[in-house]
């Protein structure tokens, strides 16, 4: 019994690391996917960005946020830095394992909000936010379901597997908040309404960061099986893992079809967020089967085609379409689990994405206005038009590239 009690104790806590490595290389993913889908002059600050702030949200969630989340304090908070009391032994696995694969999805989380606010905001007020989102609003909302609060019981049975709410909406609402106070971006909207493409500088680059995320995910929901030391484990593992991938096939193909009927022709960057909100929409619900997953992610893919337009038209400015893919398609997932698994209700479901966007954005909205009032986030207006890189970094991505 000892000896297979290790085994376990092994296999699970290689499960946590393994998908962790997975998921931190989705921080690649990001830093391709929105260096690709926004101009050159804004490359190396983009570049940063990313750096930063997964360096940032690993420090910061290790000494305040991972015990906020699961520390036992109250239904509200958990009970502060370094007190939780969490141990190996307690847990079954070791408890390093759990930071470390619990870390890389609060860095998921800031990797959607920088995409949104790309070319136009300072680096220092987005980093200082990253901080507050990891050490203080994303744990306090993990607290409430993954940490195993339920708010005092408001949220109990609300369920999102690997969090399309808890991570992936979460960045959505505080990347909202904080570009209602931002503004678009120069040149995107015309007086008369007009909305003004501003194409990406490097389609590659965003294909190679989607393909990135997508095998990244499979850590991602993969891992959230949390355990792999039974044959009924590694069976769910397989089927969750196999269901996302499926998700993504699906969302990529319904966008492509729909740019073809719509707009007739392909287009590729609504295929690239079509493919991920297909991964996002899952990823509340990815074991629920393959069957399942074609279903979300296919509605996944086509809100996309039609959610980027619509913030377009309400003269939001997303520059890589992070919130059509990560808010809308993480709400759209987190309810698909409310009509598709028979324990779950759809009511409870609906509770848990209205108090946790309501939470994320008031608080992300008043953290933004403050660094607004105090430092400003957005840069002057010649520093938008030259660019952000030799401004905030000193340094251009393409420095042999040289504009008229």
């Amino acid at each position: 019994m000892e000896n297979f009690t290790d085994v376990k104790y092994i296999l699970d806590g290689f499960l946590f690391l393994f998908a962790g490595i997975l998921v931190m290389w989705m921080a690649a993913g990001f830093a391709m996917l929105e260096s690709g889908l926004t101009r050159t002059k804004n490359t190396a600050t983009v570049l940063t960005k990313n750096i930063a702030l997964f360096s940032i949200s690993c420090i910061v969630f290790y000494f305040v946020g991972y015990n906020f989340m699961y520390g036992e304090g109250n239904a509200i908070i958990g009970s502060g830095a370094m007190l939780s009391g969490r141990t190996s032994e307690a847990l079954g696995y070791p408890v390093m394992a759990d930071f470390f694969f619990q870390v890389v999805f609060v860095a998921t989380a800031a990797s959607v909000i920088s995409g949104t606010i790309a070319e136009r905001m300072k680096l220092w007020p987005f980093l200082i936010f990253t901080a507050v989102l990891s050490g203080v609003i994303y744990p306090i909302q993990g607290h409430w379901s993954w940490g195993g609060s339920e708010l005092g019981g408001l949220i109990t049975g609300f369920s999102d597997f690997a969090g399309s709410t808890v991570v992936h909406s979460v960045g959505g609402w505080a990347a909202l908040a904080g570009v209602l106070i931002l503004g678009a971006r120069k040149g995107k909207f015309g007086k008369d309404g007009q909305v003004r493409p501003i194409p990406g500088s490097n389609l590659s680059m965003a294909t190679l960061g989607t393909f990135i995320l997508w095998m990244g995910w499979f850590g991602f929901n993969g891992g959230s099986q949390l355990a792999l030391g039974s044959k009924e484990d590694i069976d769910g593992i397989a089927s969750v893992i196999a269901s996302t991938n499926m998700a993504a096939c699906i969302g990529g193909i319904v966008a492509a079809i729909l740019t073809q009927l719509i707009y007739k022709k392909v287009d590729l960057t609504m295929v690239l967020n079509g493919t991920l909100a297909g991964l996002v929409s899952c990823t509340a619900g990815p074991d629920l089967g393959i069957n399942v997953a074609l279903i979300e992610g296919a509605i996944g893919g086509a809100l996309v085609v039609f959610a980027v337009p619509f913030f377009d038209k309400i003269r939001i400015d997303d520059p890589v379409g992070a919130l059509s893919v990560h808010l809308v398609a993480g709400i759209w997932g987190t309810l698909a689990v409310g009509i598709f698994n028979p324990e779950v209700t759809l009511i409870t479901q609906v509770k848990g994405i209205v108090v946790v966007g309501a939470f994320v954005f008031i608080s992300s909205f008043i953290v933004w206005k403050i660094l607004d009032l105090i430092m400003g986030l957005r840069v002057d207006e010649e520093t938008e038009v030259n660019g952000l890189d030799i401004h905030e970094t000193g340094l251009e991505a393409y420095p042999e590239f040289k504009r008229a």
